[in-house]
């Protein structure tokens, strides 16, 4: 996509791509700081855990993206340029983005040679703990049930080697979990002539298909190659929008994990 001068005004025009833009959709667990509710004990400075992320980091480099997209807002751009231009002279050197972004994103950026990385985070309001606790008060037994089943599924990859556990996380049956809890389980909690949890469900595919947008701005041409790192949720949505899309092309992840 290139910007085309119309008058005072710009508008982008895709006419230029003669093909569809591959894509390296890649859903993770968050490394550090979150405000997620379910979290995912990992601590990326251990030994042990660095030698599987440097295997993980080398086998997705393969994929040799231009542009790595990850969940930074487009006002922290500035400083993530800066934090990715800083970690490619010393990665040794601590950034400000101490989570997947770095341990991740600037390394497969870094070994692939990636000169753009792009925030296309979206942060909307999403009241997902009022909906946990009015599902507890009004005893919704899909939701809670459902939430029971799908923790279990949570908690049974933690045990599994880095590159299975993200192999797994980016099968379709974990993107469709996901998608259940963190959004489609609470249009079940809702008080009579009330939408509390539809409404929660729907800020967060708002939120999401704001990101969507976002990925959308990115000026891309057909050489361009696109990997997308975020969070497992986020990944679900982005996985099945671009399946629908006229512009993307998916690479499944498995052609670079085994």
């Amino acid at each position: 996509m290139i910007l085309v001068s119309c008058g005072k005004k710009e508008k982008l025009n895709e006419e230029t791509l003669t093909q569809k833009v591959k894509v390296l959709n890649v859903g993770t667990f968050h490394m550090g700081y979150t405000t997620d509710q379910y979290k995912s004990e990992f601590d990326p400075k251990l030994k042990a855990n660095k030698d599987q992320l440097a295997n993980l980091n080398q086998l997705l480099a393969e994929f040799k993206p231009t542009i790595i997209l990850v969940e930074a807002e487009p006002k922290e751009q500035d400083a993530l340029e800066k934090n990715y231009a800083g970690y490619l002279v010393d990665p040794t050197k601590e950034t400000a983005f101490q989570n997947e972004t770095q341990f991740i994103a600037f390394e497969i950026g870094r070994l692939s040679q990636t000169k753009k990385m792009i925030g296309i985070d979206k942060q909307l309001g999403y009241n997902y703990m009022g909906i946990d606790e009015l599902a507890h008060e009004i005893e919704a037994k899909t939701y809670l049930n459902g939430q029971k089943a799908i923790k279990k599924i949570l908690e049974s990859l933690y045990t599994e080697p880095l590159i299975n556990r993200f192999i797994k996380m980016n099968e379709q049956s974990y993107y469709d979990a996901m998608i259940n809890l963190n959004a489609d389980l609470l249009t079940y909690v809702n008080t009579e002539d009330n939408f509390e949890g539809a409404d929660a469900a729907g800020d967060f595919y708002l939120r999401n298909l704001k990101m969507f947008a976002n990925i959308n701005r990115v000026k891309v041409n057909d050489s361009d190659r696109i990997l997308i790192l975020s969070g497992s949720t986020h990944a679900a949505f982005f996985d099945m929008f671009m399946k629908r899309s006229p512009k993307y092309e998916l690479v499944p992840i498995t052609n670079y994990l085994k």
